[in-house]
């Protein structure tokens, strides 16, 4: 008889929830649970282990006001304030502003910790389109060759805030640049490693993605050859999930074995978010070393609006 083998994101079968995986490699739906209520700590411990181990959960057709997304946030972690364009510790990213970004990155790499999860809910939702995308980078450094594994093993990568968001996603130049003002105007950058041993379950996940602007010792032009391996090798089919939102879902994901990406195809229908972070630890690479900043960071960093 032909052994079965367990794929990467089978659910815990200890776990107290109500898990169903998504996909193969990352992603989870979590049922059963009313996010509104204020759970008790197994249920909280039980869905923090959920995140960890399937990197991004959903919850379908919460329920959930301003009040008590903020509420959830804060038995989960630490939740983060936010400036620029939010309130208290939500930000909301509403397709009428005009602005739009459509790249794979993880949140905030720009500043020495990063937040550790990020929680996204659905306002608005289109009624085609808008889906959001994520890929689980632990997986992705598994696959890679064990030469370009050694190589990655000994990178640091310097992550920065500014950059020509509208020439990448094609928005209004003034409109882009009004943006960067209001919720950007600090230059922030940090190096990280771009290996990065994950906390909690000791994986080794790479650190790359939107915010990188070169590796440390590289030049610009050998830098990118690279990244535009190692992010092929992270947003392959087989590492990623891709989300279609109904209004109420909230998903919750882990940033530190994670990038994500929205897909902007929904033309100017209506799309309302609303996101909270929280707070980070200091990525640590395999050599033992921490991440740095590298440009001073405010007191309260601007949220960032890719979703």
């Amino acid at each position: 008889m032909q052994n079965i083998q367990p794929y990467v994101n089978m659910p815990d079968p200890q776990s107290p929830l109500d898990v169903e995986p998504v996909g193969g490699r990352i992603g989870a739906e979590v049922r059963g649970i009313a996010l509104s209520r204020d759970t008790d700590e197994s249920t909280t411990a039980a869905i923090r282990a959920a995140l960890v181990r399937h990197k991004v959960i959903f919850f379908r057709d919460q329920q959930l006001d301003d009040r008590q997304h903020e509420a959830l946030a804060t038995r989960l972690g630490r939740p983060a304030p936010v400036g620029g364009g939010g309130t208290g510790f939500l930000y909301e990213l509403n397709s009428s502003d005009g602005y739009a970004a459509d790249i794979w990155h993880t949140d905030q790499t720009y500043v020495r910790s990063p937040p550790d999860v990020t929680m996204l809910r659905a306002v608005v939702s289109a009624k085609a389109g808008g889906d959001t995308l994520w890929a689980n980078t632990a997986a992705a450094y598994m696959d890679l060759p064990g030469p370009l594994r050694i190589l990655a093993d000994n990178l640091w990568g310097i992550h920065n805030n500014t950059f020509d968001y509208a020439q990448l996603s094609g928005t209004d130049k003034d409109a882009d640049e009004r943006w960067q003002q209001t919720n950007r105007p600090t230059v922030m950058e940090a190096e990280h490693p771009v290996v990065r041993v994950h906390p909690a379950t000791g994986e080794c996940t790479l650190l790359v993605g939107f915010y990188l602007q070169r590796f440390v010792g590289l030049n610009g032009s050998d830098s990118r050859h690279l990244m535009s391996i190692l992010q092929d090798h992270i947003t392959r089919p087989e590492n990623t999930v891709r989300w279609r939102w109904r209004p109420g879902d909230v998903a919750i994901w882990d940033n530190r074995s994670t990038q994500h990406r929205a897909i902007t195809d929904y033309g100017s229908q209506l799309r309302v978010m609303k996101r909270a972070t929280l707070a980070g630890s200091t990525p640590l690479g395999i050599d033992g070393r921490q991440s740095r900043a590298r440009k001073p960071e405010p007191e309260a960093q601007p949220a960032d609006s890719l979703r």
